[in-house]
Parts: C-alpha cells; sequence; structure tokens
C-alpha cells in the first residue's frame, strides 16, 4: 500500500522504485524504410529518441524527434519509396493504419481521391516498462479509469504496461480490444509487453463497441482495456461494461475533464447533463436560477487521469464529484503528481476532499396514495405500464440508457408507471399493485414528456418534483427545456435543423444556453408571439 509523507510542503509517495526499460525493435522500423533514409538515420547520434518518419510524395523525408525536426535527404520522396515500405508492411485496415509483425511500431497512410497512398507516417512503437509507478496505487484499486491527454503524450504506452502488470502482478483476467493494434503490436501473436494479458483484434473501426461486449460475454474478464473511446456506441459499451462489475481502464479524445463534459458524444462517460428545474426554496438555498444543469447518471469511469506531460498528470479521484461541482460552477482542484528526475514521485498539489456519498440504487417511491419509505432497486428494473403508451415507454428507456425492459404481468414487475385515469378507473387494481408494495408512478398524460421523467425519477436522474396523489402539469420553463434536449438528440441523429415551440425571450435564452453545451448551433427565428429557435448541426 502506498504511504505518504510530508516534505518542504508537498508530499512524497513512497513505493520501491522501478527501473525503466525500454525495447523499441528500432531495427525492424530501419529495416522497411527505403534505403537512403534509413543510411540517413543510422548516422543519427540521437536515434533512441526518434519519435516517427515522415514520408511524403514529392518532400524531402523528415525525421521527428521530441524537440526537432531532422531533414533526412535532399532528394524527394518517390512513388518507388512509398511502394517500398508498403511492400514490407503488413496490410492497411480501414483505419489506414499497418503496423511490423510482432513490434509496436505503426505506419499510418495518406491516400489520395483514388486511394494511392501518397504518404506515410511510420511512428516509433515502444515497450516501457516501469512507467505506471505514478499511478499504480490508483490502479490497484480495482476502479474504473479513463486517461486523457493530447496525442503522443504517452496514453497508450501507460495502458499497454496497466495490462501487463494487472494480469503479472495481480494475476487478473485481462482483456485487451486492441482496434488499431497498437497497444500490443501488428500480427497475430501479442508483443511480449502486454504479458499475459489477452488480446482481441477488431476487423474494422466501427465495430469496436461490438467486440468490447464481447469481450465481456465470451471471456470472463476482470479487467478490460481499450484505446480512444470516440464513438457513442463505444461508449454506450464502456458503461454496459461498468454496470457489469468489470474494470474499465481507457483512454479518450480529450485534454481534461471539463472538455469531456462538453462531448455531447462523449459526455455520458462521466455521467452526462440534463437541465433540472428547482423548487423556488431549493433556488433559495443554492443561490441559483430555478433551472440549473446538473449531472444525469452516475459516470462510467470512477476515477480521471489528465496527462499534462509525460512525467506530469491531474487526477479526478471522484469524477461524480468532480463534475457536481464544475456544473456548480465551481473550479475543481485535482491531485497533480510529476516524477522527478530521481525517480521519485511527488504530490504538487493535493486535490479536493471528496463529497459525501450519495445514495445509489435506492428510491424514494411515489404511490397513487401515500409515500412510501425507500426501496432498494434490482440492478435491472421490471415496469409495468398501466395504460400508458408502451412505444413511448420503450424509446424513453433506449433514449435514457437505463437498465430496464418492459413486462406484461404486473407478477413481473418492480415499478408501475400508471396512466392517471386508469388508476381512477380501477382502483381494484391499484389495490393489487399497493399490496404488492410496488411503486407506482402517476403521469397526468400519455406524453414522451411525462413518461420519459417517470423513468428519471425511477433511476433517480433528477429530483422528484413533488409527491402529491395526482402528479401536477409540467413547468413551462421544465416543458421547454426538455423539448430542447429531446431536439437536441434529433438534430444529433438525423444532422437535420429542428424548430422548436415559440416561447419567451427568458426560456429562448436557456434553450440556447442547453442548445451550446452540446456544440450545435442555435437561432431565434420568426417573430412575436411565434419566436422560437431553430436548433441546426454544425
Amino acid at each position: 500500500m502506498s504511504s505518504f509523507t510530508s516534505l518542504t510542503g508537498a508530499q512524497i509517495l513512497q513505493r520501491p522504485k522501478t527501473q525503466l526499460r525500454v525495447t523499441d525493435n528500432l531495427d525492424e522500423l530501419l529495416a522497411v524504410l527505403p534505403p537512403q533514409v534509413r543510411r540517413a538515420l543510422e548516422q543519427e547520434p540521437s536515434l533512441e529518441d526518434l519519435l516517427e518518419v515522415i514520408l511524403d510524395l514529392g518532400r524531402e523525408p523528415q525525421a521527428r524527434f521530441p524537440d526537432r525536426t531532422l531533414q533526412l535527404s535532399n532528394m524527394e520522396v518517390t512513388e518507388a519509396d512509398i511502394d517500398y515500405v508498403v511492400q514490407r508492411v503488413g496490410a492497411f485496415g480501414k483505419d489506414n493504419r499497418a503496423g511490423i509483425e510482432r513490434t509496436l511500431h505503426r505506419i499510418s497512410a495518406i491516400r489520395n481521391r483514388q486511394g494511392r497512398i501518397i504518404g506515410l507516417t511510420c511512428r516509433v512503437g515502444r515497450a516501457v516498462f516501469g512507467t505506471i509507478d505514478i499511478i499504480q496505487d490508483v490502479i490497484e484499486r480495482g476502479k474504473s479509469v479513463l486517461m486523457l491527454g493530447r496525442p503522443g503524450i504517452g496514453k497508450t504506452t501507460k495502458l499497454r504496461e496497466i495490462a501487463r502488470v494487472l494480469a503479472d502482478e495481480f494475476n487478473k483476467r485481462v482483456v485487451i480490444v486492441d482496434t488499431s493494434n497498437e497497444i500490443a503490436g501488428d500480427g497475430d501473436i501479442p508483443h511480449p509487453a502486454i504479458g499475459m494479458a489477452r488480446r482481441m483484434q477488431v476487423a474494422s473501426p466501427e465495430l469496436q463497441h461490438a467486440v468490447m461486449i464481447e469481450a465481456v460475454e465470451n471471456h470472463m474478464p476482470e479487467v478490460i482495456v481499450i484505446d480512444e473511446i470516440g464513438t457513442e456506441a463505444e461508449a454506450f459499451a464502456a458503461r454496459t461494461i461498468a454496470e457489469r462489475g468489470v474494470q474499465l481502464i481507457g483512454t479518450a479524445h480529450g485534454n481534461s475533464l471539463e472538455n469531456l463534459l462538453m462531448n455531447p458524444t462523449l459526455c455520458d462517460l462521466v455521467g452526462g447533463i440534463q437541465a433540472v428545474t428547482l423548487s423556488d426554496e431549493e433556488a433559495r438555498r443554492r443561490g441559483t436560477q430555478k433551472t440549473v444543469l446538473e449531472r444525469k447518471a452516475p459516470p462510467t469511469f470512477d476515477i480521471i487521469i489528465e496527462m499534462i506531460e509525460k512525467d506530469k498528470l491531474a487526477i479526478h479521484h471522484d469524477v461524480a464529484s468532480t463534475v457536481d461541482r464544475i456544473l456548480r460552477g465551481e473550479t475543481p482542484r485535482p491531485e497533480v503528481r510529476v516524477r522527478l528526475p530521481d525517480g521519485t514521485i511527488q504530490v504538487v498539489q493535493a486535490g479536493d476532499a471528496p463529497e459525501p456519498a450519495r445514495e445509489t440504487g435506492t428510491l424514494v417511491v411515489r404511490s397513487a396514495s401515500q409515500v412510501r419509505e425507500r426501496r432498494q432497486l434490482p440492478s435491472t428494473v421490471r415496469i409495468f405500464p398501466y395504460g400508458v403508451s408502451r412505444n413511448r415507454l420503450e424509446r424513453a428507456i433506449r433514449e435514457l440508457r437505463v437498465p430496464a425492459y418492459i413486462v406484461r404481468d404486473v407478477q413481473q414487475a418492480d415499478v408501475v408507471i400508471a396512466l392517471k385515469a386508469n388508476a381512477r378507473r380501477e382502483p381494484t387494481r391499484m389495490k393489487e399493485v399497493s399490496a404488492r408494495g410496488l411503486p407506482v408512478y402517476v403521469v397526468k398524460s400519455n406524453t414522451y414528456a411525462q413518461i420519459a421523467g417517470s423513468v428519471q425519477d425511477i433511476f433517480a436522474m433528477r429530483p422528484p418534483e413533488g409527491w402529491e396523489d395526482s402528479e401536477p402539469a409540467l413547468d413551462p420553463t421544465e416543458a421547454a427545456l426538455m423539448e430542447t434536449e429531446a431536439a437536441i438528440q434529433e438534430v444529433l441523429r438525423t444532422s437535420m435543423p429542428v424548430d422548436l415551440s415559440p416561447q419567451n425571450s427568458y426560456i429562448r435564452r436557456l434553450q440556447h444556453q442547453l442548445v451550446e453545451k452540446y456544440r450545435l448551433v442555435s437561432e431565434s427565428v420568426g417573430v412575436e408571439p411565434n419566436r422560437r429557435v431553430r436548433i441546426s448541426p454544425p
């Protein structure tokens, strides 16, 4: 277990020093390069620092190092030079990447409009053993961890070492979903750098999410390692994996947690954002407007690590608490660690103290006749719709991404959503439900907005709005923002503009603010009293 001791205002993370060891198989990369390029590189004294070689048709070849770019020849790259490399590496996939078997090197292609390769980026892949000592205590906790940082800062290198340590030193069942073969190298036999971790290759980048689910269903992993989560389907697959109790270690596009939170495609990884209308009393207590943005659901990843530099990173130990702080307008304070030249790990900034844990998996039950005490829900909730549109309920479950499904028999249900008119017409049926102690959510009308609101209440995705027997009509502001959220999803799905219902200037301003969070375009069109907001793709 890690320990800390005070030292001149900072903290030192005490753990046995790990000898850094680098394996780069550089000879194999040099062997596939054109002879004149290879000869120039072999004369370079700092070859061990080489990052990548650039070969663009009609330009001089270049070698890139951390602090400089070197021109390798006065002769322009020819088609023969490009073909020389292509013939000596593996096949290029749909992501225009290839590799050299049993190495970690990556060859990326640039094609012209006819599909012919006219440029190559030959990137050096290195297995660096001992790089995760700076975060090993975090990885050991068994929580899901997401790493963020700019390209080339070392996310994949750390991901590879994490897989090896968890598999070899902690004897965990680790499966790597290796879409571009960048983690475990090209070819059918994975690179030794991943230790005893298993690697699943992905036939096509758009199938990454399917292979993620397949890994969990077929191979019983304790840990899933995935590089570059970048689509909505992959974010949803990540949530599914985390909800099954599997530790997830991954990377995503973005430099910081704030960037991720504002990304409409990936914000689900940290819980997502929704607009909530507060009561007058709660708004006064918080000192805010009545309509605020709050976290929609528990985050997929428990911990986020922002890689600032190669040997400097920031750690958000409690993602849920940090997201809540950001949405309240506060500036998060992550723990910042650095590796000193002597290999010592120093904590140069202590992180925020965690907020009190909020209840999860429980529900305040709103009954047709009374308020019941809190009740524990199963991991997957069975909902019985009583007079409620099944199609709209299915849509709400699908779009809100909650672990629930619809049953046809009240005897199989965990929760009932009932239409107010049906509940009043058939009190005998409601007595049966009441006798079983089932929570009942009453909707005033069969609209999607009210049905979705009940589903949100079931999973504590927003504060319940009242506990009266008959549900009051939706507040006009809340109804308008719910319409806005539905329209945003429609625009993201179809890339077509959507007009909202006419609203006053105050509500239109709130709608513009909500649209801005999703990086879409909004404008007010029409004249009063029919002036409305139009949402369009960027």
